[in-house]
């Protein structure tokens, strides 16, 4: 596509009163541009400036505002404690700034073919928490995210013809990336539900639906906000695997097959299955425009880390120029920390979980965590599954689950696994939990289960 990521207020698809609806308020393109010039006037000079990124048309003029202005933008997440906060303003030297979307710029104000920021200057900076240490900062350029989203607009078939909801936070890259920006970017309108729930997805109205596993099981459980949802061209999910019940439901209840996608914060989203292709529960699908990616296995086993490259990777972690070099591999592939599997018939991707804590070596066996939750939540009385590898003196591991379950026992669902996976991949131990914590775009949060181990 070329040119600004902010293609939409070039005027090239018009000026629409309703081309953005957040959280109940609406806006036009002029509207927005013209409070994001006044955006772009006061962070004008600044190293990098931050606002509290709430669901509002206040945080679409601040991120459309840092990019008239040549300024890194750093959304804070609403709900951060003040030692992140404090982390991050004092991380990044972002200035914090109030947006107020009444006010509007004059003409002056930026320049949105991209000039004001220059070729390969950040764009956005985006705290991503490690499995140690405070976040670091993620430092993307407008480069990267214009060629990730012309990537997803060609595997989703993506266009101003569409209109996108959503209800993701908008301090991440799904949220506000994907679903402000390629919005942006496509000309597609925008309603942003303000929370994500399935009464508000299904009164949107929409051709193209953005949510996390969270938002699908929900929606899923709400039979007639699903049906409602059946007008739709496409259901995506990401930031964590869609369970295969929720995806079966979800087909039963829309006659869609959700699309699952994979990205990092590093790297933007880089594998996707593909609008009107084959989809499989379970599945990521393929490398989009660009992107090229390599399974690093052991010994032959068919289970890896995932490592890439393409144009829609990071410039590297700011002012961390140690922790940049080590996520990279010494002859230049980003190592995800992902562990995946490809099918050698059609090139599709399955995502098995972290290395770190995803990855379970038990009686020389490699075993893929999500394999096993996948298989638990098959099981009619199983709501929610973790599993993880636990030391054990015999096997090295011993594979270890935490589920959400009624009515049934820990030997029903250890004889369950057997049945459906192979034997030595039945959990050794099971341990039933209120809820699996879960982190604001709905992953595990496996560690805190495993403090209580």
């Amino acid at each position: 596509m070329g040119g600004s990521v902010l293609t939409a207020l070039t005027g090239v698809y018009g000026d629409r009163p309703d081309a953005l609806r957040v959280a109940g308020r609406v806006a036009s393109y002029e509207e927005l541009l013209g409070a994001a010039r006044a955006v772009a006037g006061d962070v004008a000079g600044a190293p990098a400036f931050a606002v509290t990124a709430t669901a509002s048309l206040e945080t679409v003029a601040a991120v459309v505002g840092g990019m008239l202005a040549g300024v890194p933008f750093v959304p804070l997440p609403p709900d951060a404690g003040p030692a992140e906060r404090e982390h991050i303003l004092r991380d990044s030297g972002a200035v914090l700034v109030d947006v107020d979307f009444a006010r509007r710029g004059g003409g002056g104000g930026g320049d949105l073919d991209g000039a004001a920021a220059g070729p390969g200057r950040p764009a956005l900076i985006l705290y991503t928490s490690g499995t140690t240490g405070p976040p670091k900062g993620v430092v993307l350029t407008a480069e990267a995210v214009a060629a990730d989203l012309d990537a997803l607009a060609e595997a989703w078939q993506w266009s101003a013809e569409d209109t996108l909801v959503h209800g993701l936070p908008l301090f991440h890259v799904h949220g506000l990336v994907l679903g402000v920006l390629g919005a942006l970017r496509t000309g597609s309108r925008l309603v942003h539900t303000g929370r994500p729930t399935p009464e508000a997805y299904a009164e949107a109205g929409g051709s193209l639906y953005f949510g996390v596993p969270t938002v699908w099981s929900r929606i899923a459980g709400a039979p007639a906000a699903a049906a409602a949802l059946g007008g739709a061209r496409l259901l995506v999910s990401g930031s964590a695997a869609l369970p295969a019940p929720v995806f079966r439901d979800l087909e039963r209840l829309t006659g869609l097959r959700p699309v699952e996608r994979y990205g990092m914060t590093e790297t933007l989203i880089t594998v996707s299955g593909r609008a009107g292709g084959e989809v499989r529960p379970g599945t990521v699908g393929t490398p989009l425009r660009g992107i090229r990616t390599r399974i690093a296995a052991e010994d032959g086993a068919e289970i890896g880390e995932l490592q890439l490259t393409g144009p829609t990777l990071f410039s590297g972690y700011l002012g961390r120029p140690e922790a940049t070099a080590a996520a990279y591999t010494e002859d230049g592939w980003f190592r995800t920390g992902d562990i995946a599997a490809v099918d050698e018939a059609d090139g599709v991707h399955r995502i098995v979980g972290r290395a770190s804590i995803d990855m379970i070596k038990s009686g020389g066996y490699r075993i893929g965590a999500g394999e096993i939750e996948n298989a638990l939540l098959d099981h009619p009385k199983v709501s929610e599954a973790a599993v993880v590898g636990l030391p054990d003196a015999d096997l090295g591991q011993r594979i270890v689950a935490f589920v959400v379950a009624e009515g049934v026992t820990g030997p029903e669902l250890t004889d369950f696994v057997a049945a459906h996976l192979s034997v030595h991949k039945r959990p050794r131990e099971v341990r039933f939990v209120a809820a699996i914590p879960r982190n604001a775009m709905g992953k595990p949060q496996k560690k805190l289960l495993l403090g209580d181990a």
